[in-house]
């Protein structure tokens, strides 16, 4: 059985696989559950491989991957295993139509060179070497490319120095995604977009480094977060 705060997870959790190809952070997991610390996260997330939804992956930033869905959302039900909301639960609702899933493998990404997750760079346009990266990270229908990430500003969203990043191109993106922004056309950096009212706040995950502000036309969102490969 799952408890109702387990489902929850579980629902953020692949709600935003889906949207952004990573699963969220803990801080925004304790954030989206309303929850005061990291330490009930861990105990959700250790009851939710415990019952085989998700699995840890050693090595990898935010690494969670969903095993298996209960059936209230659109999963498989397993030999012996009959899921059930319990504390509160809520009415039952009828699963969505299963839809085809278009497979994507694994294939090569040209890396277009460093990006800073520092002070930003001068922008990158030169490929320096391709790097094979599983279809799980990709979505059907988009462009993709790799960067090699420079500095320390996103440590605390999993991102180190010598890390690299998957992107996928747009020119969109909504609050609170990680994000290649490029500076008046100049300069790219790698950074978490926020807006506020008619300027763009791009914002480092390490608190030694300040949240630079401009104005909106200044700033070109040039592909979202999807991935992240690490060497040792």
């Amino acid at each position: 059985m799952l408890t109702k705060k387990q489902l929850d997870l579980l629902q953020f959790i692949h709600r935003r696989v889906q949207q952004d190809g990573v699963p969220p952070s803990f801080d925004e997991m304790k954030e989206a559950l309303d929850l005061r610390s990291k330490s009930g996260i861990h105990r959700l997330i250790t009851a939710l491989e415990e019952r085989g939804f998700i699995r840890r992956l050693a090595h990898r930033a935010r690494a969670i991957e969903i095993v298996k869905l209960p059936e209230s959302m659109g999963g498989e039900a397993t030999a012996g295993f009959s899921p059930k909301v319990i504390e509160g639960g809520r009415p039952e609702a009828t699963p969505p139509a299963a839809q085809p899933v278009e497979v994507i493998h694994a294939q090569e990404l040209p890396v277009m060179g460093r990006i800073a997750a520092g002070v930003p760079i001068e922008a990158i346009s030169e490929v320096s070497h391709n790097v094979a990266v599983p279809g799980s990270m990709l979505t059907s229908g988009y462009e993709h490319y790799a960067l090699e990430v420079k500095g320390d500003s996103m440590i605390n969203a999993g991102i180190n120095d010598g890390d690299v990043v998957i992107i996928r191109e747009t020119r969109t993106a909504d609050d609170g995604d990680i994000v290649v922004a490029l500076v008046e056309d100049q300069e790219a950096t790698l950074k978490t977009l926020r807006r506020k009212g008619s300027n763009i706040a791009l914002e480092a995950a390490n608190p030694a480094y300040e949240t630079r502000i401009f104005p909106s036309d200044r700033v070109k969102v040039q592909g979202r977060l999807v991935g992240l490969i690490r060497s040792y």
